[in-house]
């Protein structure tokens, strides 16, 4: 349940709170020279958690928003605009200021209600602008705090504000990661099975394949005995478990850059992994096999190996792309990291 936030939410920051909120237009990150990761990260927690104070909703839900919204510019970056502030948060000049307003840019709250836009002010200072991650954020949070402060309200207001169950789905699976670590710095990574083991790969990316149709290969094959551990490579949430026809045994990860990582062809997964249970790097999540190619527990069809695929979200579809680099960074960052710690 949502702290109740019925009282709260229709007024924006006032005296001290204000003066603390973002007043002046963003400045564009591009312009700034080196800006510093973890003052930016810093900056985005403590946004979040003003207007969790404002709003009640709690800090890991606008994190969540946010993060989607900067996974859709990343995937989109031709169609979307690079953030210009902190917060990657990116709503179109009519529906900020409303569709007949003649002005798109305009910032006067009554002028935007008159046009049925959602814009409004979030740090006090009277103007509701699209260039203040305050505002921003609090226009957001206004929208979905329309239905009520349940869980399921949360889920209704996302669905209005975004009309895509994708979407709902991945911001409600961002909170769930951010909420377990309580921290927004989850980038770490590692290579899917021990690094030192007896494994090996090459780019298999392209590669034609027949079973059950011709298609190209959509990922990187490393072959590794039968029961070598398979590891998360990511923070994320799974998705999926379960029998493929294709893939055998396999099981899929989302993570926080909505990228959806696929580990195919397992002997087994780890039982006690449920689906929306959230997972780090390195934890073990399977065991390398042969299964797949047919009816559910084929098996030896080929030999063993684990299939890792990497597929980024674009909002209304999903494309797969190499993931030989990552691994082979992934492979290289763990191998001085255990060298420098002997």
């Amino acid at each position: 349940m949502l702290p109740d936030a019925a009282a709260a939410y229709e007024s924006p920051l006032q005296g001290a709170q204000a003066a603390q909120a973002t007043h002046a237009p963003r400045t564009s990150l591009a312009a700034q020279s080196a800006p510093d990761p973890q003052a930016l990260m810093r900056q985005r927690r403590g946004l979040f958690e003003e207007m969790s104070a404002l709003t009640g909703i709690p800090w890991h839900y606008l994190a969540a928003i946010d993060q989607y919204e900067r996974t859709l510019t990343r995937a989109n970056s031709k169609t979307r605009p690079a953030p210009q502030g902190a917060i990657a948060i990116a709503i179109a000049p009519e529906r900020w200021a409303g569709p007949l307003n003649p002005d798109p840019e305009d910032k006067e709250t009554a002028s935007l209600r008159l046009f049925g836009g959602i814009g409004r002010d979030g740090n006090g200072d009277g103007l509701a602008d699209r260039a203040s991650d305050a505002d921003l954020l609090y226009t957001v949070a206004r929208h979905l705090l329309k239905h009520g402060t349940s869980e399921q309200d949360f889920a209704i207001g996302l669905w209005e504000y975004y009309h895509n169950t994708r979407a709902v789905q991945r911001v409600r699976q961002f909170a769930a990661i951010y909420a377990t670590y309580d921290r927004l710095e989850l980038s770490e990574h590692a290579f899917p099975v021990p690094v030192g083991s007896n494994y090996s790969y090459r780019s298999t990316w392209g590669t034609a394949r027949s079973w059950g149709g011709y298609r190209i290969h959509e990922g990187t094959d490393i072959f590794a005995p039968y029961g070598l551990p398979v590891r998360s490579t990511c923070y994320g949430i799974v998705e999926i478990k379960g029998w493929n026809r294709y893939g055998g045994w396999r099981i899929g990860i989302r993570d926080l850059d909505n990228i959806y990582h696929y580990y195919a062809h397992l002997s087994g997964y780890d039982k006690t992994l449920e689906i929306g249970e959230v997972v780090k790097p390195g934890q073990i999540v399977g065991w390398v096999g042969s299964s797949g190619y047919g009816k559910p527990g084929t098996q030896g069809k080929f030999p063993p190996h684990l299939h890792y695929g990497v597929y980024r979200d674009r909002g209304l579809t999903e494309w797969a792309f190499d993931p030989y680099p990552m691994l082979h960074q992934w492979e290289q960052a763990e191998r001085r990291a255990r060298k420098s710690s002997r």
